[in-house]
């Protein structure tokens, strides 16, 4: 949020050792940072193909790139979603999951701020590490709210906080990249069976051998 001193705790954020300008937080469109919190309701009636042009058309300059944006945008969300978002819904017609895919998307590709702020990933119902995978390709520093061990260990850096403040810096270890292998197997043996369930499949102990 750039603060200045305007704070509780009367801190003041820096980029590259000094204050940020004015525009960042005066302008919204020029703001390098996208925040994705784990409540959003949605009070526009729009359908998505046009929240996502009206967005699009004021973050892009050129005109002539808004459906690419539009459409690149729906494409990367349907990969992180159970349950294709369809163009013609309307915003408030998305369930929980599909919002927060969209807006990881609206915020990577629409946005394309180079910092992402988001809430509880694990909360959404999407696709984890799918979600990680895609994020890496474009570059950006993703900063996650996670209690998530998976999340955790996919991470390059942990930022431990305690009474509002940072308390640790931890750079992942080559021990924990092998924890994570196991974590992962793990965590993909019971999302394979809560899409089993969410399909209307039945299971068998053999679903869950290896989890025990």
């Amino acid at each position: 949020m750039f603060a200045a001193g305007d704070t509780p705790t009367g801190r003041h954020v820096l980029i590259d050792g000094k204050i940020p300008p004015a525009v960042y937080r005066d302008n919204p469109s020029c703001n390098p940072i996208a925040l994705i919190t784990q409540h959003t309701n949605f009070l526009s009636d729009l359908s998505v193909r046009e929240f996502l042009r009206v967005h699009a058309g004021i973050r892009c300059p050129d005109p002539s790139q808004v459906e690419r944006l539009v459409h690149e945008s729906v494409e990367f969300a349907n990969q992180l979603t159970g349950e294709p978002i369809i163009m013609d819904n309307t915003m408030t017609e998305l369930s929980g999951g599909q919002t927060r895919a969209m807006l990881i998307a609206d915020a990577t590709i629409i946005c394309n701020t180079p910092i992402v702020l988001l809430d509880e990933v694990e909360n959404a119902g999407i696709h984890r590490t799918r979600a990680l995978e895609l994020l890496r390709k474009h570059r950006k520093i993703f900063i996650f709210v996670t209690h998530d061990p998976r999340i955790a260990l996919l991470s390059d850096y942990r930022l431990v906080l305690e009474g509002g403040c940072i308390t640790k810096v931890l750079t992942i270890t080559d021990e924990e990249k092998l924890c994570a292998v196991t974590v992962t197997r793990w965590d993909d043996m019971y999302t394979a069976l809560r899409e089993k369930i969410r399909l209307g499949r039945t299971l068998n102990l053999s679903d869950v051998e290896g989890l025990a």
